[in-house]
């Protein structure tokens, strides 16, 4: 596993095949980083299905509303958290492979819980999309993800954590 510098801003996210090592971005994006850790802390990203994910583009989670595997999961990707959505924090860290973004609609301040992981170099998503984090460790499972809009039987963050509570 990689060196984890600063676990309190380090996240675990556990996927079938392994854990996805992901180092957040407070500097950067620090309502993005503080929210993913909050909803972490909560348990409310445990058992959330991946409800996006594009070959060759990205895979997006999050949606803790409608998400959560087992349940009902026609309308993820709708919906986010009962707190209050976060404004843009637009760098210029680029949209690399391993990078994650805030999920939003059309509206730049309307991030709440949902993210994504890009499987490439995006940086068409420049400027337009927070970057709160990157992978460190663990990609290829990732990559494993099983793919569609929404997939037919979607893979699911079985637990995610902050390091530092570990």
């Amino acid at each position: 596993m990689a060196e984890i510098k600063d676990p309190e801003n380090t996240v675990i996210i556990e996927l079938k095949d392994g854990k996805v090592v992901i180092e957040l971005l407070p500097d950067v994006a620090p309502k993005h980083a503080e929210r993913m850790k909050e909803l972490a802390r909560a348990g409310a990203y445990d058992d959330v299905v991946f409800h996006r994910v594009i070959d060759g583009f990205m895979a997006q989670t999050g949606d803790v509303e409608h998400g959560k595997a087992g349940g009902n999961t026609r309308r993820a990707g709708t919906g986010g958290s009962d707190l209050p959505d976060l404004p843009a924090e637009f760098s210029r860290i680029p949209h690399d492979r391993g990078t994650l973004g805030a999920a939003r609609s059309q509206n730049p301040n309307s991030a709440n819980s949902q993210f994504f992981i890009n499987f490439k170099d995006n940086h068409f998503l420049n400027g337009q999309y927070t970057v709160y984090g990157r992978v460190i460790d663990g990609m290829e499972h990732v990559d494993a993800i099983v793919r569609g809009e929404p997939p037919a039987n979607p893979d699911k963050m079985i637990s995610v954590k902050v390091a530092s509570d570990v």
